[in-house]
């Protein structure tokens, strides 16, 4: 697996309190969990076609556990409502979304905007300072 660039300006979260909870409970009506079968090894109850296809350089979000669809898009709306978002870009979309589940894993969510479908993955040994990070923020945030 290759190492993604976790530098990036845009792959950080926006400061706390920076979005009202209602433009956050607005993004959660709006945009949506769907997954796709590159971050997949079990396909699940996705409807993925093909079922799965995993591919070496990409990080799945089933590699600890399968992880239904309604538990990952729960996740997601979690870290939506959270704040758990990078700045906006294109249309007032955020490119990434965060979030941690009840065993600390954190999850990556990513779309391109403007488009409002996002795919996630697990965050990976490989990216052991994000995580770090992410998780910080998860704590400060959903204490």
């Amino acid at each position: 697996m290759t190492k993604r660039q976790n530098k990036l300006r845009n792959r950080r979260v926006v400061p706390a309190g920076s979005v009202t909870d209602a433009d956050l409970q607005a993004l959660a009506a709006r945009l949506r969990y769907e997954g796709i079968a590159t971050h997949k090894l079990h396909p699940g109850d996705y409807g993925l076609i093909p079922p799965v296809n995993p591919r070496p350089t990409k990080s799945p979000c089933d590699e600890l556990r399968p992880l239904l669809r309604a538990a990952a898009a729960r996740l997601f709306r979690q870290g939506l409502l959270a704040g758990m978002i990078s700045p906006f870009v294109a249309d007032g979309t955020p490119k990434y979304v965060w979030a941690v589940d009840e065993d600390g894993e954190v999850y990556e969510a990513k779309t391109k905007p403007p488009d409002t479908t996002y795919h996630g993955y697990r965050l990976g040994d490989d990216e052991r300072e994000m995580r770090r990070y992410i998780l910080g923020e998860w704590s400060k945030r959903c204490p």
